[in-house]
């Protein structure tokens, strides 16, 4: 009989799961690697600090919650080392694909021997609705599992490879990545194209997501800060960002707002909205990254829908 390993995408869904009673133990993996620096060698000594640094400096993670939370986890995954099977839990969005692909590079190149399956939540349902892990049914649950998709050594290969592109100093690389149907990961080209459009764009200095803050703020007026942040996560297609995640960005654009109660733009504001200025120069900061690559190092052309190194 085959023993299994069960790594999930967060806390909530872990102790769903355990509700299930599959056999196996559950590794949680505790972290947003589509947020700041991102080094290839995942689980080294560097990976760790750069993230601790960014997490720290940007979100106030402390170091014993850090090393309670995440690497401790981390190290409990370490110490598995003998299950036959490595059942991945994650979701359809930018946020849990990254996470899975160096999750997947880490077993690569530390659990060569083990089958690994990916269970990942989606349109499965057919309804035409994507739907997180939380969202579905014991029973849904229970299919996706047991339709969860076995991953050939090439799939491997490929989300490892998806991975190093990822952490490289130039998202061109990712934008010229054209054969992903050839394997079995279908949310991810949508979550790359959705990464790719993080980068500021040539017509305001915003990306695709900070515009979509000022044009909901513009177009629905909503009431308060919690209702324009409510408005953010229930609509965000490929992202899947929470709270904290749109909180950082609203502290980022708060000049370009006279108000949250009700929620306003300022006249600076609705000049960019329109693409009449820049608020690039502003938010350029020579210490962000996405993946491996400095955010304002490059363009994207939402016209042509490409990348430009500056």
């Amino acid at each position: 009989m085959s023993s299994q390993l069960h790594i999930t995408n967060g806390d909530a869904f872990t102790q769903r799961l355990q509700t299930l009673k599959y056999k196996g133990d559950i590794i949680t993996w505790r972290e947003m690697l589509c947020e700041g620096k991102t080094e290839t060698n995942v689980g080294s000594e560097s990976f760790w600090k750069t993230r601790f640094e960014f997490l720290h400096k940007n979100y106030n993670v402390s170091k014993s919650w850090f090393i309670e939370k995440t690497l401790k986890e981390y190290r409990s995954l370490c110490n598995h080392k003998q299950q036959d099977e490595i059942v991945l839990w994650f979701e359809y969005d930018l946020f849990c694909q990254i996470n899975m692909l160096a999750v997947i590079s880490w077993l690569k190149t530390h659990r060569r021997h083990a089958q690994i399956t990916l269970a990942c939540s989606g349109d499965q349902s057919g309804d035409g609705l994507y739907h997180s892990l939380g969202d579905l049914t014991d029973q849904q649950l229970n299919d996706l599992y047991r339709n969860r998709i076995q991953l050939s050594q090439d799939d491997i290969e490929f989300a490892d490879y998806v991975w190093q592109l990822y952490c490289s100093d130039n998202p061109i690389r990712l934008e010229n990545l054209s054969d992903f149907k050839n394997y079995q990961f279908r949310y991810l080209e949508p979550s790359i194209k959705a990464h790719l459009k993080r980068f500021p764009t040539i017509k305001n200095g915003l990306n695709a997501v900070e515009n979509r803050v000022l044009q909901i703020a513009a177009e629905e007026k909503p009431a308060s800060k919690k209702a324009l942040m409510q408005a953010l996560i229930d609509n965000q297609g490929w992202y899947g960002f929470g709270d904290s995640q749109y909180q950082r960005i609203l502290t980022s654009l708060r000049p370009l707002f006279s108000s949250y109660s009700p929620t306003r733009l300022n006249k600076k504001g609705q000049e960019i909205l329109k693409n009449e200025t820049s608020y690039y120069s502003t938010l350029r900061d020579s210490e962000a990254y996405l993946g491996g690559a400095l955010k304002y190092n490059f363009l994207y052309n939402t016209e042509a829908g490409r990348i430009l190194k500056l």
